[in-house]
């Protein structure tokens, strides 16, 4: 059984069980989190696919592990023979969260 969810502009694919990194939920870690936006389900059997926004009566629920960061992204700005030089760098945060159940009726 897995289900495919959009959160933060992106979907995942996910089933009971995987640990996914999403945009920050401004949950406090332990707390749960109700994915109500439902694309796609499957259990193995049939195929449901939402209408343009989501599946009724299925939802993905899971429990908010903590806040980590992506990799390291540096850039750099450059100018020749003009000693104009810059670097910069970012990470991005993430809530991490383990999907514990998929319900549907």
């Amino acid at each position: 059984m897995y289900a495919v969810i959009k959160t933060g502009g992106k979907q995942y694919r996910v089933k009971q069980g995987d640990v996914i990194d999403v945009e920050l939920l401004g949950n406090e870690p332990g707390d749960e989190v109700k994915f109500e936006e439902v694309l796609m389900f499957s259990d193995g059997e049939k195929v449901k696919f939402g209408e343009p926004a989501g599946i009724k009566g299925v939802s993905v629920v899971g429990k908010l592990r903590g806040v980590v960061r992506g990799p390291k992204v540096t850039s750099v700005k450059y100018k020749k023979r003009k000693n104009q030089r810059r670097k910069w760098g970012h990470r991005q945060s993430y809530s991490q969260v383990e999907i514990t159940n998929i319900s549907h009726k």
